[in-house]
């Protein structure tokens, strides 16, 4: 089985790691949309545990899936923040 790399995880992630070579788009941009993409797999993974739970056409292991990848994602966005607030914190003891 092959292994695929962390791009293909979550296509935000790979967003982010991209060097942008165009003035469009800031990097404010690119972490408001992935913000927005956590908040998508969290709204994705309560509904099919909704649908679950009601007796939909749903499997166990593709709720399971979902879950993971909602707290994965959580999980990374609170680590980005937690970093962003310790740079912020070591520039202001800079000063």
């Amino acid at each position: 089985m092959k292994i695929g790399d962390i791009k293909g995880f979550n296509p935000q992630l790979a967003k982010l790691t991209e060097i942008n070579k165009s003035k469009d788009d800031s990097f404010g941009e690119m972490f408001t949309d992935f913000v927005k993409g956590v908040n998508g797999d969290q709204k994705d993974s309560i509904k099919m545990t909704e649908d679950f739970i009601t007796g939909k056409d749903v499997e166990l292991h593709e709720v399971m899936v979902s879950s993971q990848k909602a707290k994965t994602s959580l999980d990374l966005l609170m680590e980005l923040r937690n970093k962003s607030l310790d740079m912020y914190n070591e520039l202001t003891r800079m000063q």
